[in-house]
């Protein structure tokens, strides 16, 4: 018997990969913006908290690493925890600490823009204000759309009378979504943040 991979895993796979050109073409406008007007550049981005932004960067790739452990969960397929140690944890309580680090760099971001605004930099502003909320805020428009996506997996855990591979094959797709999120987050921050 031939086997085939799971046509959900696949499927998401593809759809990352035109994720992937979505955001190649919010880099290209960055790189092209920053380009044309590098002295304004420079200026805005003095404005920048890089130890904030560093310490939400930690907490989001951190996530990475609870939402893994909760996929090792549901591979096990134990959805809920068997004892209150991390080590006896199921894919629940991974997938719940995940949402809470995700939710904690979504406000992070939330409180960077309300400085930043109140700074004069706007959506609106200039090219540095358009280029810096487009990227970071689509990006955080797909965390927010995975942190859905946790509660969704978190809820079927709970609805289904026995987890199976469905359900685990769920949690294994989610977690794609978001790696790939957080490795897009990286690439944002080195390029925003780093990279003068």
């Amino acid at each position: 018997m031939v086997s085939r991979p799971n046509p959900v895993a696949v499927g998401t796979i593809v759809w990352l990969g035109s994720e992937v050109m979505f955001f190649a073409g919010l880099f290209a406008i960055y790189f092209t913006l920053r380009g044309a007007v590098p002295e304004m550049w420079a200026e805005e981005a003095a404005m920048l908290n890089f130890p904030f932004s560093l310490t939400n960067t930690i907490i989001l790739v951190s996530s990475s690493f609870t939402a893994q452990f909760g996929v090792f969960a549901a591979e096990r397929l134990q959805p809920r925890s068997t004892g209150w140690k991390p080590t006896q944890w199921g894919m629940v309580e991974w997938f719940f600490l995940t949402y809470a680090l995700g939710a904690i760099f979504v406000s992070g971001q939330v409180f960077e823009y309300a400085l930043l605004v109140s700074e004069g930099v706007t959506l609106s502003s200039n090219a540095y204000g358009s280029a810096f909320f487009l990227t970071t805020g689509f990006h955080g428009l797909h965390v927010t759309g995975g942190l859905i996506a946790f509660l969704l997996v978190i809820g079927r855990a709970y609805a289904v009378k026995h987890f199976g591979h469905k359900e685990a094959t769920s949690a294994i797709v989610v977690s794609y979504y978001w790696h790939f999120v957080d490795v897009v987050w990286i690439a944002l921050f080195l390029v925003i943040y780093v990279l003068k």
